[in-house]
């Protein structure tokens, strides 16, 4: 099957391409998705669009001092590709990794980049989504029609973060950076520095520009949870040393690093106090005995009820005992000309405040989606699995896992997909889409995710944009890869939930 069929718009003389299937991202997801594809649907004709320059989606956006993962490679790698570096990787690695999966597998010639989709419109007459855009390199327009539409475009907005409104903003005489906008050229260097925020990316932030700056101060609202430990795996390191074939480590070493996690969460819900006393003396064993571990480490919360950023070789915490780095807990006031006034009274000046106070929740890529004519309110859905959704034919959507890697769950929903591609084929469908049977139209309809379990800033601030789910597995997204990974293979895609035409 050639990759396209080229059609006429009746409107203009604009050229239409056609695919089998649209992947609207090349990110993590994104080039996994279309990995799966070549191998698993290898007759399927398929585009990735991509609104940047080039692919990576978060790896390439964020461009702070010291960007790097906060889940390990073994399991935020792809299943099929090993990983054989340290499991906390950079960024410019995690780039190079994706680089070779799109080499190795001829996967460049499907990827079309500065690609922005400003519209998908399904029509059921026709039984295919028509995609409108422009490209960003030339600023001409383009449509596209695809039968089948594969959302792994991420789940916040690249082009601007999060920053909350603070009086006084206008008034500091400094410098204010969001760390996805990090300005290329920004020098820091003797220099005092106040990061807003004490998430992963101020936790990577910090220890990376504290040697440089005068003083950088991690000013949070209220404690996180941490785990320092070294970047190493010392299971892998031993059979490197017995020369075991790579991708025998990276399938032994991911299974154990997925057993440790599914134990570490059980023990959070089940034993949390212990489980926060283990992480509170990590911290205290890099910081010493007579640090304010309790004001400035210990969170309200249980574990995981946010998620716990990793520290590798504890470098917030060298650079804190070192004295480059302080850690202040305080609510802002107000900002100044010089820096930052704290509701206690205290004052810190500044020459340059980092937010890094989170990103913007994205659903389904700021893209105006219709119906037959309607515009799509995503909100009204219901979720199938977190990967579909009631009343939207021919679509899925990869959003990964808060509490284990986010390409565990982009991998089982392209091996979804694929199955579900092949299913229609061999039923001659066109069109499948996912509706409440009758034993759900009485089941209660919650809020996408219960945040007493979990609770996110970018997700409580975007709840009423997300679908809603029910009170059975099947109308959730349940965060829990390890039921999952048993679960999807075996989704019976001829279920009463499943429509077909």
């Amino acid at each position: 099957m050639p990759d396209t069929a080229t059609v006429l718009a009746p409107s203009s003389a604009q050229t239409v391409e056609h695919f089998d299937v649209l992947i609207v991202g090349a990110g993590i997801s994104g080039v996994g998705g279309a990995y799966h594809l070549t191998k698993q649907c290898p007759a399927t004709s398929f585009v990735v669009l991509e609104e940047q320059e080039s692919f990576g989606g978060t790896w390439i956006t964020h461009r702070y001092p010291g960007i790097r993962s906060d889940s390990d490679l073994y399991t935020f790698g792809y299943r099929f590709k090993p990983w054989t570096g340290k499991p906390i990787a950079t960024a410019a690695e995690i780039l190079d990794y994706m680089g070779e999966v799109i080499e190795e597998n001829d996967l460049l010639r499907h990827i079309r980049y500065r690609h922005h989709i400003v519209s998908a419109r399904w029509s059921s007459e026709d039984n295919r989504w028509t995609i409108d855009g422009e490209r960003l390199d030339t600023g001409a327009p383009f449509r596209i029609t695809a039968g089948f539409l594969w959302m792994c475009q991420g789940y916040y907005r690249h082009s601007e973060g999060y920053t909350p409104e603070w009086e006084g903003v206008a008034d500091f005489k400094g410098r204010i950076v969001h760390p996805q906008t990090w300005p290329d050229g920004l020098d820091v260097k003797g220099k005092k520095v106040v990061v807003i925020g004490s998430g992963a990316t101020a936790a990577t932030l910090v220890p990376n520009i504290a040697d440089d700056c005068a003083h950088v101060v991690m000013l949070q609202r209220s404690p996180t949870y941490f785990i320092p430990a070294r970047n190493a795996n010392d299971l892998a390191d031993q059979l490197r040393k017995l020369e075991v074939d790579e991708s025998w480590i990276h399938e032994i070493v991911r299974r154990r690093i997925l057993h440790d996690q599914s134990e570490f969460t059980r023990r959070s819900f089940d034993e949390p106090e212990k489980v926060k006393a283990e992480l509170l003396a990590g911290v205290r064993a890099y910081l010493g005995p007579d640090f304010d571990i309790d004001s400035h480490f210990t969170p309200s919360y249980r574990p995981w009820r946010q998620r716990i950023a990793f520290v590798p070789d504890g470098d917030l915490f060298r650079a804190m005992r070192k004295g480059k780095a302080s850690v202040v807990t305080d609510e802002i006031e107000r900002f100044t000309e010089k820096g930052i006034r704290l509701k206690s009274g205290k004052e810190l000046s500044a020459d340059v405040i980092v937010t890094a106070t989170g990103f913007h929740l994205n659903v389904l890529g700021d893209i105006e989606f219709a119906i037959d004519g309607k515009p799509l309110d995503f909100s009204q859905t219901v979720t199938y699995r977190g990967m579909m959704f009631t009343g939207i034919p021919n679509m899925a959507w990869v959003f990964g896992y808060f509490r284990a890697s986010w390409t565990l769950r982009s991998d089982l929903v392209a091996d979804f997909v694929c199955r579900l591609l092949g299913h229609m084929k061999d039923k001659q469908a066109r069109r499948v889409e996912v509706a409440l049977r009758p034993e759900d139209k009485d089941m209660p309809l919650l809020p996408w995710i219960d945040t007493e379990n979990f609770n996110p800033g970018y997700v409580t601030r975007g709840m009423h944009l997300l679908p809603k789910r029910g009170d059975k597995r099947e109308w959730q997204h349940t965060q829990d890869y390890w039921r999952e990974k048993n679960e999807f293979p075996a989704i019976d895609l001829d279920d009463k939930a499943f429509v077909y035409r």
